[in-house]
């Protein structure tokens, strides 16, 4: 190609376009809906519960800030600030690693557990309602594998 030579872009189809717009809208309305129940009934952000949740799922209840980053696909700098709100609150605690001094832990509080089982069944709830019945079991099957591909895609993939 020629520094004058310019490429038409690929263009999305009508299908295409429909698809890409039905998730655009149909995402942010699902984000928007759970976000909104847990702010109502427990006063946590959406954002929030997800960190409350990987850091649950670990047996020591603890991770790297790097790694939790990564775990919510979201910046070091904008988890560094949720964890002080959340460090504020009384349901996490910053750890220093003990192996490497620049490290530092999340580490979910008992009362941070206690908030997470309260929040939980909010957003089960809210999850099965607003997605999960509206799909027979193929669909899921095809939402997860699409995911999984995007999530691949992006360099987010963790297994």
């Amino acid at each position: 190609m020629t520094a004058g030579t310019r490429v038409e872009p690929n263009w999305l189809d009508d299908d295409e376009m429909r698809a890409w717009r039905n998730y655009v809208v149909g995402s942010s309305l699902l984000e928007y809906h759970l976000h909104r129940e847990l702010q109502d009934a427990h006063d946590l952000a959406l954002a929030d519960y997800e960190i409350l949740v990987r850091l649950a799922e670990r047996a020591d209840s603890r991770m790297r800030m790097s790694e939790l980053a990564a775990e919510v696909a979201s910046s070091k700098s904008r988890v560094s600030h949720q964890i002080s709100r959340l460090q504020h609150a009384g349901l996490v605690q910053r750890i220093e690693c003990p192996s490497d001094g620049r490290g530092v832990f999340a580490v979910l509080t008992e009362r941070g557990a206690e908030v997470l089982e309260r929040a939980a069944p909010t957003h089960a709830d809210g999850v099965r309602r607003l997605l999960i019945d509206l799909l027979d079991v193929e669909e899921q099957a095809i939402l997860g594998r699409v995911f999984a591909r995007v999530t691949q895609r992006l360099g987010g993939d963790r297994g």
